[in-house]
């Protein structure tokens, strides 16, 4: 079942390929607004957008303001220590007193995984899920998607090996579900401990060492460390860690000559990745960041717009 319709974006587990295009050919269509002199549209005047992000963000809340107001929608932001749930108010009457306030959606960021999905089934505002638990991120895979296929012209038939810790990271399964459905190779690689055990069950590669992930890549796609969710001790140390499974500029003598270097961020420069390739040629992430601006518009404009009903 589609987890994207014309009242959510929870996820992209069962969304099509027609689906994923529709969006990313919105984006592009859209794109060209926050090249203008005066970055602004009336698409959306006269809706309200609410940024509720229980757990910090820099990246994902500032690009969904900034496409809210690019299309002339009101928002405003709760974050859950400014909210009462600091005061042991539940997640659902959070949600209703929300409601009352009227909103045409709900953009959240959750630090249980489902919570997204358990909003939108007891609220009538539509929701985008902006990350929950280690479940799913889909803005992140479909402006990650967005990139690929303006740089590489496609996203069928190419081989994007995802490395690092898989296991804590909603990027990787949104971006594992997305591509395959678009029908690129994923491969992914990193310390065993942070491999899921269900992995090969997504219809993912599973590399035995950083060279074999990256030979013949199309796309190089570093996951950050997440600290804040290694409960346990699950490899030596950041240098260990380094040394073994970050990206330095010998490992991509053996990727494609086109090869693209993408990062969700933020990035731990020299754990990661090495600044030289953070910031060398093939890297794309600033790409990433522009681009998120856009799909996130698209999908307001989807999700919003009369237009599009």
């Amino acid at each position: 079942m589609s987890q994207f319709n014309r009242r959510h974006l929870l996820g992209l587990e069962g969304v099509s390929q027609d689906e994923i295009n529709h969006i990313l050919d919105t984006a592009d269509s859209l794109k060209e607004i926050n090249q203008r002199p005066i970055k602004k549209v009336p698409t959306l005047r006269g809706r309200l957008v609410i940024n509720f992000f229980y757990e910090a963000s820099t990246r994902t809340k500032t690009s969904f303001e900034l496409a809210a107001k690019r299309l002339s929608a009101d928002t405003f932001s709760l974050s859950a220590s400014g909210s009462s749930i600091t005061k042991g108010e539940t997640l659902i009457d959070t949600a209703k007193n929300l409601e009352a306030m009227a909103p045409d959606l709900i953009v959240m960021r959750h630090s249980s995984s489902g919570a997204p999905h358990f909003l939108a089934k007891h609220i009538k505002p539509s929701i985008i899920n902006a990350g929950d638990g280690t479940h799913e991120h889909p803005t992140q895979a479909l402006l990650d998607m967005m990139t690929i296929r303006e740089k590489l012209g496609r996203l069928d038939g190419l081989k994007v090996s995802i490395i690092g810790d898989i296991s804590h990271s909603r990027v990787a399964r949104s971006n594992i579900l997305g591509l395959t459905t678009m029908g690129s190779s994923v491969c992914i690689y990193g310390p065993r401990t942070l491999i899921p055990p269900y992995a090969e069950s997504l219809g993912v590669e599973i590399a035995s060492s950083m060279q074999e992930a990256i030979d013949d890549a199309d796309v190089v796609m570093m996951l950050r460390v997440q600290r804040e969710r290694l409960e346990d001790v699950l490899f030596p140390s950041l240098r260990e860690y380094a040394q073994r499974f970050g990206l330095g500029v010998r490992h991509l003598a053996k990727a494609k000559p086109e090869v693209l270097v993408m990062h969700p961020g933020p990035i731990n420069r020299g754990v990661e990745m090495s600044p030289e390739v953070a910031d060398g040629p093939y890297s794309v992430i600033l790409q990433q960041v522009a681009n998120g601006v856009a799909v996130r518009m698209a999908l307001l404009y989807l999700l919003l717009s009369p237009e599009t009903k």
